[in-house]
């Protein structure tokens, strides 16, 4: 069995594995390329930039199947299963697990077309079940740009909903593709938080 499941739903969504094999790079380079419709708001405030190439989405998937097969870590695709875009690629999650701290941290980026839908926080419900009864694990931690007011105010609800808290801004906590340095703001989530909050 493999230690992360390869396929994940909730209400509204499908999550599926994005590994070579599994996943059609194609599919997620036509709205990670440099021409994407809104690409510069979607990495506007992510450490990554638009891809250049189809080569260079490929590399990612290659890369996430590298760590899905190693335990390293899960990179989800996100499609609707209802609404105008059932079906449709709109973005990925992932969960990265540093076994050794029992914490895992979580990502996400969406297009555009599908924000203010509620979506951060029903993927960030299934995580929190991935990493707490499925891996074991004892934390779970979130950051985002501190100038991404949209992903706080979305962070934001779902940790209130599980039981955790702001912990703090980080100072040059991260780093672009370019090379610009920025603060990040960070939240943390507990076992114990979320299994009160979910009893």
């Amino acid at each position: 069995m493999a230690l992360f499941p390869e396929t994940i739903e909730s209400e509204r969504l499908r999550y599926e594995v994005i590994r070579p094999g599994a996943f059609d790079p194609f599919e997620m380079y036509e709205h990670v390329k440099p021409d994407a419709p809104r690409i510069k708001e979607v990495t506007q405030y992510l450490t990554w930039e638009p891809h250049a190439t189809p080569k260079e989405t490929a590399e990612f998937v290659e890369h996430a199947g590298e760590q899905f097969d190693s335990g390293e870590g899960v990179h989800y695709a996100i499609y609707p299963t209802t609404g105008a875009h059932e079906g449709e690629f709109v973005g990925t999650t992932g969960l990265h697990p540093e076994w050794e701290r029992r914490l895992a941290t979580f990502g996400l980026w969406l297009r555009p077309a599908v924000w203010g839908n509620g979506y951060s926080g029903e993927r960030a419900a299934r995580l929190f079940e991935l990493a707490f009864d499925r891996l074991d694990l004892d934390v779970v931690a979130v950051e985002h740009d501190v100038r991404n007011e949209n992903s706080e105010r979305a962070i934001e609800r779902y940790v209130e909903r599980f039981g955790g808290r702001r912990e703090g801004r980080l100072r040059n906590a991260a780093a672009t593709q370019s090379g610009e340095v920025y603060d990040t703001v960070r939240y943390t989530v507990t076992r114990e938080e979320w299994a009160a909050a979910t009893e």
